[in-house]
């Protein structure tokens, strides 16, 4: 008779010890605690982002005085065309200087012509062309880019023809080799400086979405 009595008192002490446990690792609500948000509420809720009316554009003013003349044709050309990043612009730009550079040292001209503006692409042509004539070839080796600079812009918002010029310096070896191999100019060993200022060109709101290097001024 005494066993039953005995297992539901053990059972009891068991079930006081479990819940015991239980509130002393999931804890208890207490004061104002928010409610639970039910699934479908966290799911469509968006997180809350304080937005500051006025404030300047970190994508604009990173690169250029905020109260410049290129400051305001940065956010002209972002209004016409909002996907628009000026940061993604200045490291396509720089990739862009790397890629074009090399290409006119080696004199593969073909692989860059859809980047060059038609009357840049042709004086590059007239470049190669005059130091094939003359035997000469260059082997240049690109080290890096050592600064990139925003420093002008233009913005027409009737045509939405935008230009930005970039100032790049590089270091990188090179030398010219006449038709025997012999070295005619430069040190393969010698790193230089280069610095050039590039223009590059493009309508907002177009389909194409390259910009074209359009004028350069060593």
């Amino acid at each position: 008779m005494e066993s039953p009595v005995i297992q539901l008192l053990v059972l009891a002490g068991i079930a006081v010890f479990l819940i015991l446990r239980l509130k002393s690792v999931l804890g208890t609500r207490e004061g104002f605690e928010k409610p639970a948000v039910p699934q479908a509420d966290r799911q469509n809720r968006r997180p809350e982002l304080e937005v500051i009316e006025g404030g300047p554009d970190h994508d604009i003013v990173d690169y250029v005085p905020e109260d410049s003349p290129q400051a305001s044709d940065l956010a002209a050309m972002k209004k016409a065309e909002p996907s628009f990043e000026v940061r993604e612009f200045v490291q396509g730009a720089r990739g862009a200087y790397e890629m074009i550079l090399m290409a006119f040292e080696r004199g593969e001209l073909d692989d860059i012509e859809a980047f060059l503006a038609p009357d840049v692409f042709d004086s590059f042509v007239t470049a190669v062309a005059h130091r094939e004539d003359q035997g000469l070839t260059i082997e240049a080796e690109f080290i890096g880019v050592r600064e990139t600079t925003l420093t002008d812009t233009s913005f027409d918002p009737a045509t939405g023809d935008a230009q930005i010029t970039m100032r790049f310096v590089a270091e990188l070896t090179s030398v010219v080799r006449d038709r025997g191999g012999d070295i005619v100019e430069g040190d393969p060993k010698a790193v230089k400086r280069q610095k050039d200022t590039w223009v590059f060109g493009r309508t907002m709101g177009s389909a194409d979405p390259n910009w074209h290097l359009v004028a350069t001024d060593a």
